[in-house]
Parts: C-alpha cells; structure tokens; sequence
C-alpha cells in the first residue's frame, strides 16, 4: 500500500511525476514545461535541442559496454488534457495539480491527472538523471500538442531520427503490447451568428446536460458512453418544436478528443411557459436515465434562472443551423473492424462547442485505422456543414500506425516479457491516435512499439494511474534495454 506521497517521491518516475505536474503542460500552453527540459537537459551535460514547436530531442551516450548497440528513440508528449469537476477552482495556465493517493492509484484532485502523458516524461526524466542504468546510445522525443493536433510531431525534423527503434510510451495497459494504432483528425464546423432582440418577457435560463462520465474520445468510445453536446442536440430539438424558446449562447465540452461530460445552452422563452418546461425537463431525465442506466446512470438535466436576461439571442436561422448541426453532425462508432475482433475501426466524437463574438463553433475528432473512410467520415459532416452555409475546415491530420508482422523491437519485448512472467505478452491495436505513425511516415524504416502502465478514465478528472502497474512497467522497460548491446 502506497499511502504517502513524500514516500513514492523517493522514487525517481514519481519524483519527477510530482515535478512537472507543478509545471502548467495544458496542449498549446507548453513553454515552461518545454523550458523547465531544456535546462533539465543542460544541467546534467546532456546534448539538447529546442524546435520552433516547443519539441525538446535529448541525446544521452550508450552506458559502459553498449556503445555498439542501435541507437533507441524514446519518444511520448509533454501535454496534457486539462478537464475539471465543475465548480472547481484551478487554473490550468498556471495552478498546479494536486496530487493525491487512494487504493494504490495516483490521482489529481478534481482534475485530470496527465498521467497521460506524463508518465513518459517521468520515464524519460529518470532515464537520463541516472548513473546506474544500462541503456544503448538514446534519442529522447518529447513533443507538444498530442492532445490537440499532433502538432509536435508533425514538426519535428526527420533528419534528428537516427535511431532505427522507437519506443513510444503512451500506452494505457501494463502487459500489453501496442503495435498499431488509428489516424485521426480534427474538424471544425463554423455557423455565422445573426443576432436579433430578446423579447422583453422572456425570462432566461441556462439548460444543461450533466452527470456523464466521458472519457477518452478513442480508447473509450466503445463504452457507448452519452455524448453529453448529441443529447443536447436531441433536447434542443424537442424543446423548439413545443415552446417558444429562442437560443443565447451555447458551451460545452473541453476538446475535441475527450467525449463531453457537460454542456450549457442559455435559452429564452415567455415566462407562462416555464412551468411547461419544468415537466418536460424532467421526463427528459427519466428517459435518459433509462436509455445510458449502464454507462452513465448519473445523468440529468438541469434548468436554472439566469439572473439578468441577455437582450439579444440567436436568429431563427442561426438556431435552426444549430440544432440541425447538433442532430445530423455524426458521432460515435462508424464501422469495427473486420480484421481484429472487437476492435473499432472508424470512429468520430462531437467534443466541443462553444460562442465566440460572431460564430458558433463545433469541434469533431475523427478516427480510423482505414484512411479512406477517415476521410469519408470527414465529408459527411462537410455535407452537413455546406447544406446549412456555414464554414468547415480540418485542422490537423495525422497517419495511422500499421502493424509490423516483422517487428524486431516487437519479437525483444516479448521475449523479455515471457523470461520475466513465463508467459505469452498480449499484443493490441488500439483506436486512438500514437504518435508513432507520424514518426513512421517521416522514417519509414523505424521499428516502433508503444508501451504504458494501467490508466483509468484518462481525459477526465477521475483520470488515475496504478501505482504497482507504474514501477511493474518501469522495469520491464529498463530489462528490454539491458538486452539492447
């Protein structure tokens, strides 16, 4: 039992966990975080480099006795997702997190832990702090905006890659393998506002959808768990044909890659209605009680005054553009694959919405292991946005990650794994986006393998990490690198 966190600091992966989690590494916000591994790397010698994306490369010398063996490239990202419970006061910019220990897991309290990905920061930290670990010549890649964009990596110069073996630590299963993984991009669909004069005896209150769990928009999407912006869409819907509402302003979600756990529309209607609308907010709660009862009972919608009314709201068409976009905008699992059992193969997520001065904007992730129907995926919601006039556009792509039936680096580790345990390691693919197709697109010769401890509910604020699973694949890691003369 691990109960003290100024005893798990003595060890050097949660030493330097704790470390840059004092650092804000929010996607898009990485400066320090990328400034605090530059002078990492300088005080200790080591030979570093700093790229106009904030990607910081390290290059640590082979240990005694392994100068001839390959050069590795130890790669995972400095971001993290930033979600919080609401109601929570912190500031990802510039607050710390607070980390906290309960049944052998390491949490943040009430925000997400960045576990993802700091974990391979922490790994990558200990390696080149270390005076006593054996290791070949190393490459340390860390890259920024993962959770976004992939921005980092799509950056990074392919001619600093000289290793031939890559080995990607972003997984979140300890004694497994991951040796594929989906591409991905982003999408935004913009709808123009046209605003027009609250009538004076409306009365406004914000409508809000909450007590999903969400999750991590790949990995968890096959949990069925509510999108909490596409029932909105279905309320809004609903509401519009039976009550006088005009729609004010329209937020929710944290990213496009994280399925939404809340959102809020601020509506408008006269006040001889709301009585109306009480009664059928909560046969709203019932049904959706009844349709998510396994993956998300807590569900409920919540109607609350707005003190003082907005004067003005959205146009007929601009909140008929709104719903429509909600409704028909598609999400969730599209196809499985046909090739691994259980696993999805297509997938996209509705994980953002919010109001700026003159549009609403909605984010979607789209994945899939299969590039045509990624991009298939991809002009269905630009049909959506074309047939309603608005504005649509990608704002990253990134390259799926094929399996290796010829891995090297893949045969190691699981010959390492099965002189460890005596047995067989299980290989995976996984639907969500590594950063290793990228690095293979670059380098296409590079053998990658992507490895990680257990991870709970990643890209929420009940993200949490296996103690126990953490040092387990710690040292599975440094056993594969001992055999790598």
């Amino acid at each position: 039992m691990y109960n003290s966190l100024q005893k798990l600091n003595e060890i050097p992966i949660f030493h330097f966990f704790s470390e840059i989690s004092q650092i804000p590494r929010g996607s898009g916000n990485e400066k320090e975080i990328s400034d605090y591994l530059v002078r990492f790397a300088y005080e200790r010698g080591l030979e570093v480099i700093q790229d106009e994306a904030l990607n910081v490369i390290i290059k640590k010398p082979a240990t005694e006795g392994y100068e001839n063996g390959p050069t590795v490239i130890i790669q995972g990202h400095m971001d993290m997702v930033c979600e919080k419970n609401e109601g929570t006061i912190h500031d990802f910019s510039k607050d710390p997190l607070k980390l906290r220990i309960k049944d052998d897991m390491l949490y943040a309290t009430d925000t997400t832990l960045g576990a993802d990905n700091g974990v391979a920061v922490a790994y990558q930290l200990a390696l080149l702090d270390a005076v006593d670990i054996a290791h070949p010549a190393l490459k340390i890649v860390i890259t920024t905006e993962e959770e976004t964009t992939m921005k980092g990596a799509l950056a990074v110069d392919s001619s600093l890659l000289e290793g031939k073996i890559l080995i990607n630590i972003d997984s979140e299963e300890d004694n497994k393998l991951l040796v594929s993984s989906a591409g991905g991009l982003q999408t935004v669909l913009e709808i123009p506002i046209i605003e027009e004069t609250t009538h004076e005896e409306y009365v406004s209150y914000n409508l809000s959808v909450k007590g999903l769990i969400g999750g991590h928009s790949g990995i968890e999407i096959d949990q069925e768990r509510g999108n909490a912006i596409k029932i909105m869409g279905r309320l809004l819907y609903d509401l519009s044909t039976n009550f006088n509402l005009v729609i004010q302003h329209v937020r929710g979600g944290m990213a496009s890659n994280a399925i939404p756990r809340e959102v809020m529309v601020t509506i408008a209607l006269p006040e001889g209605e709301v009585g109306l609308l009480h009664q059928k907010i909560q046969s709203w709660t019932h049904t959706l009680k009844k349709e998510f009862a396994i993956s998300d009972p807590d569900v409920f919608i919540e109607l609350k005054q707005v003190e003082y009314s907005l004067p003005t709201c959205f146009s007929e068409e601009t909140k008929r553009k709104v719903i429509t976009s909600l409704m028909l905008l598609p999400n969730g699992i599209q196809n499985m694959s046909m090739d691994l059992k259980g696993l999805v193969e297509s997938s996209v997520n509705v994980g953002k919405v919010y109001t700026t001065k003159t549009s609403i904007i909605i984010e979607s992730d789209v994945r899939s292991s299969m590039k045509s129907r990624k991009y298939a995926i991809t002009d269905q919601s630009r049909v959506v946005a074309e047939s309603l006039d608005c504005n649509f556009r990608v704002t990253s792509d990134y390259p799926e990650w094929p399996y290796n039936p010829n891995s090297a680096i893949r045969q190691l580790f699981e010959k390492i794994y099965f002189e460890r345990e005596g047995k067989n390691i299980e290989v995976v693919a996984v639907h969500a986006g590594i950063e290793c197709g990228i690095f293979i697109e670059k380098t296409p010769e590079l053998d990658a393998i992507s490895i990680g401890p257990d991870m709970f509910d990643v890209h929420t604020p009940n993200e949490h990490v296996s103690i126990p699973s953490m040092l387990n694949n710690w040292e599975y890691f440094l056993a594969v690198l001992k055999q790598m003369k």
